[in-house]
């Protein structure tokens, strides 16, 4: 089973759904991190998501605040990504969030 480190990283310049990671098949993924910086200086939220591969969605956070010019960990723990699902991210202003995951993936 071979092991490979990644990150997925995301500049959110829109509003609209942005896919940040999705798990391939054969694969499970550990996320380790997912950080999200402001860096506009204004205050912003972030919702997170992952769906599964009926298409279901589910939410992880929803409305998370992000301070001004501050960067906020999401994860407390690591959240585990099966085969075909999707993690996403949504900003409720373009162009102010940065989001970084750390991810090891197991095939």
């Amino acid at each position: 089973m071979p092991n490979n480190y990644k990150n997925a990283l995301l500049d959110l310049t829109a509003t609209s759904v942005t896919t940040l990671y999705t798990c391939p098949s054969a694969t499970t993924a550990l996320v380790k991190s997912i950080l999200v910086s402001e860096d506009s200086g204004n205050a912003d939220t972030i919702t997170v998501t992952i769906t599964d591969a009926d298409a279901a969605v589910f939410s992880l956070f929803k409305v998370k605040a992000v301070a001004s010019n501050t960067t906020v960990e999401l994860l407390s723990e690591p959240l585990v990504v099966t085969e075909n699902q999707v993690l996403k991210v949504n900003a409720a202003t373009a162009n102010r969030l940065h989001v970084a995951a750390s991810l090891l993936e197991i095939s």
